[in-house]
């Protein structure tokens, strides 16, 4: 029987994060995790070996101007934002968790500006 779409997505999900937590946890990198919903995109760095979440930024935050916008303006300004604080942060290199999320769109233009930003992805 065919799995269902959400089936689908979470055994992606799953498959790109356990192969970025087992190289994070040896090189001791943060993680860029995204998630995208209908309404919004989010965006956190987290170190895995802590356990905790370094800097974050969404398009909820009525700083950036997007609120409840989703589309390649709001997650180029995401990805902006989340550059600048993880330099405040001091972390230069990360590696990108798209999650379940194709890397097109949304996501790549989120990671392009996350990169024009100064941070290594």
């Amino acid at each position: 029987m065919a799995n269902s779409k959400r089936q689908l997505f979470l055994k992606r999900r799953m498959r790109v994060r356990n192969k970025l937590r087992s190289v994070t946890a040896n090189q001791g990198r943060a993680r860029l995790s995204v998630h995208r919903s209908n309404k919004n995109i989010s965006v956190q760095l987290i170190d895995d070996v802590n356990g905790v979440t370094i800097a974050s930024a969404s398009s909820l935050e009525k700083a950036l101007g997007v609120v409840g916008k989703n589309n390649i303006e709001a997650a180029t300004k995401v990805g902006t934002a989340i550059a600048e604080r993880a330099k405040k942060a001091g972390v230069e290199v990360a590696y990108f968790d798209r999650g379940g999320f194709l890397f097109h769109g949304k996501i790549k233009a989120l990671a392009e500006a996350a990169r024009e930003g100064g941070l290594k992805i």
